[in-house]
């Protein structure tokens, strides 16, 4: 066995990695550029070695440098992590040229399946089903048109060498091949350097679901079940779970032997994913092959029990395979949500800045499940412009899809992270969504459920029931230490009154509290009484209560006569006041917010990069008024309506905050 590997990466899976290894009694040896020199991953290794600058064309995937830096650690593995240099077979050419072993698959199944039309060819050659379609080189817009009325509308564009969602047009008519195949084919040129088109068949009411594959030198190959992926914004990820609940074991085992030949076929080993996309009859069809280790492994890991990177480093140490396709069965139910920094009220923009505050729920039993957290950030950390906005993959597993979902309910109201925005409120709303709950999904779930972008969430009356309760218990607890503390002061101890107004999301409950040394008693205004039991104390972040028969946990922050609470994907202001304070505040003018309709406010912290229009420029709607960089995407921020520029106040290398005001109009 190793005695050291290098993990050519950063962040939440270079952790991960070395968690395994460090099990395996392996020493670690992590790389980590300027922005990184106090990163988990580089305080986590046994060695640490500098590769240069924050930016990663600079640092992590420069060949040279992570060759210099396995040279100097003497290091005899390689593990790539997912990213960076992961699908790059020049760095496995490099490294068997050094003699280190890479802990992936070998360079010519990292070429064969990198390429769209290549990897489409040799599963159609493998027996692996393929989404009906013409893989030839496509010569004009005209034969592309041609080509899309033979295989039948709608069809899909789409570049060989793309991904993320570039060079991807859907044609529903022979105008629109028209001009999807021109549009793919230059955006495939200037991101990919190669204009080359494929089309084939579009699948409506698609699912994305793929099949993870293990093999070995010793022509052993195994499938380790199935991970639904179908929760999706912009062609990334959010949610996925394993097993599908779509498939039927016959259509899992057909995947899976499909998934096999297709390795097998391309000489692979290590640990691998062939993703499908299958339609509402249950056919599937492939779609690509990732050679890597997929960012989605832990809800594979959790229902089979298979340490999917301990496997990888046995499979590169030359070892076969212990374990047989007979020994992998489905033990429960497992769910990630990918916590990513960025703004879901922002249209999910990049958030960058400090870690104020970072407390994920402890790992573990959890009620009938467990939690796994898998990260690389830290409270007082920094959430850098530089890398990959994602902080953590929150996990969880239980018996049941039902019991693994309310496990993942509780773990993500008890997650608490301050100091940047995040998407903690819309994985809430997502998992308490009917269409998720029970299954129904498709790859267009946040399109067609969010057309509008994510707003928060109106609680249903039973819960804001719920929360009123809680606050006025909590309340009752905060005015009886204020009472006490003025009492001290005045020698004259006050009573705590017992009737309430409680006021959240546009409603008031009228309340009385009764309360004895186990709780609180709430009673509302039509009899219903609700029981309230925690040891919430003032100053505590979390509540975790008792209301009713169930379990409620809120974030909590104190503001002015009463808190601001987050729960379930809600993020309210609940005032809690004496019947006479309520009348009062009845009678008290909104506050608006101030008119920003005429400036172009920064919607992240970001970079400027270019600016698109000058001072006087009349623009019109829809318009590139600049682009903001952040996180490593370009942003482009265009009028949301007809105007005249009127003050220009920042310009290309200025760095901008969340609101700053980059330009007037009249």
């Amino acid at each position: 066995m190793f005695d050291k590997i290098l993990i050519a990466n950063r962040g939440e899976i270079a952790c991960r990695v070395m968690k395994t290894a460090q099990r395996m009694g392996i020493k670690t040896v992590a790389i980590y550029s300027d922005a990184d020199k106090h990163a988990l991953h580089a305080e986590m290794a046994d060695e640490k070695i500098h590769i240069g600058p924050p930016p990663a064309k600079q640092s992590y995937i420069v060949i040279d440098k992570v060759m210099q830096a396995i040279r100097d650690s003497g290091a005899q593995a390689v593990h790539p992590g997912y990213g960076f240099l992961s699908e790059n077979p020049k760095f496995a050419q490099a490294l068997e040229d050094a003699g280190v072993a890479f802990i992936g698959p070998p360079k010519g199944a990292i070429e064969a399946m990198g390429d769209k039309i290549t990897s489409k060819k040799l599963a159609k050659e493998a027996g692996v089903n393929t989404v009906p379609g013409y893989m030839g080189l496509i010569e004009d817009a005209e034969e592309a048109v041609k080509i899309s009325a033979e295989i039948g509308y709608p069809v899909m564009i789409k570049a060989s060498a793309g991904g993320g969602g570039k060079g991807m047009r859907i044609a529903w008519n022979d105008e629109e091949a028209r001009e999807g195949f021109q549009s793919s084919k230059n955006e495939a040129a200037s991101s990919f350097g190669d204009d080359r088109i494929f089309i084939e068949k579009f699948v409506t009411q698609p699912r994305h679901i793929e099949i993870q594959v293990l093999c070995d030198a010793h022509g052993n190959g195994i499938y380790l079940n199935e991970r639904e992926c179908s929760i999706q914004r912009r062609n990334q990820k959010v949610v996925e779970e394993a097993p599908s609940p779509f498939l039927d074991p016959e259509t899992r085992k057909a995947m899976g032997e499909q998934a096999v030949a297709l390795a097998k076929a391309v000489g692979y080993t290590s640990a691998g994913t062939v993703e499908f996309i299958v339609d509402g009859d249950k056919n599937f069809f492939f779609l690509e092959m990732n050679t890597r280790l997929q960012v989605e492994h832990p809800v594979t890991e959790l229902i089979t029990g298979v340490d999917l990177v301990e496997q990888m480093i046995r499979v590169a140490n030359g070892e076969a395979l212990s374990i047989t396709q007979d020994d992998i069965g489905i033990n429960g139910w497992a769910i990630e949500n990918r916590l990513y920094a960025e703004d879901p009220y922002r249209n999910f923009l990049p958030s960058i800045g400090r870690l104020t505050r970072y407390r994920p729920p402890e790992e573990g039993p959890m009620g009938g499940g467990v939690v796994r957290n898998d990260t690389g950030v830290f409270e007082g950390g920094e959430i850098s412009m530089y890398y990959d906005p994602m902080i953590a993959k929150l996990c969880t597993w239980a018996p049941s899809r039902g019991e693994a979902i309310e496990t993942m309910r509780t773990a993500l109201d008890a997650f608490e992270v301050e100091g940047i925005g995040h998407n903690l409120p819309f994985l809430s709303a997502v998992m308490d969504h009917p269409r998720f709950v029970s299954g129904e999904i498709t790859t267009a779930f946040i399109a067609e459920e969010y057309p509008e972008g994510f707003h928060g969430v109106e609680l249903e009356t039973d819960a804001l029931r719920r929360v009123a309760a809680a606050c006025v218990a909590m309340n009752r607890v905060a005015e009886i230490r204020r009472s006490r503390i003025s009492g001290c002061l005045d020698n004259h101890e006050r009573k705590v009154g017992e009737d309430w107004v409680v006021a959240l999301q546009g409603h008031d409950f009228p309340v009385t509290v009764k309360a004895d040394r186990e709780g609180s008693t709430v009673r509302f205004e039509d009899g219903t009484e609700l029981r309230v039991q925690g040891d919430w104390t003032p100053g505590d972040s979390l509540a975790r209560l008792t209301v009713g028969d169930a379990p409620l946990v809120l974030k909590v922050d104190k503001i002015t006569q009463g808190f601001r609470i987050r729960t379930r994907g809600a993020d309210m202001k609940v005032h809690v006041r004496s019947p006479r304070q309520a009348e009062l505040a009845a009678l008290m003018p909104e506050k608006l917010p101030p008119d920003t309709s005429k400036m172009l406010l920064c919607p992240m912290p970001g970079l400027v990069v270019t600016l698109a229009v000058a001072e006087g420029d009349e623009v019109q709607e829809g318009q590139a008024l600049c682009t903001v960089e952040a996180m490593k995407m370009e942003n482009i921020l265009r009028a949301e309506r007809s105007g005249k520029v009127s003050k220009i106040n920042a310009g290309p290398g200025d760095s901008l905050a969340v609101d700053d005001v980059i330009m007037e109009f009249e």
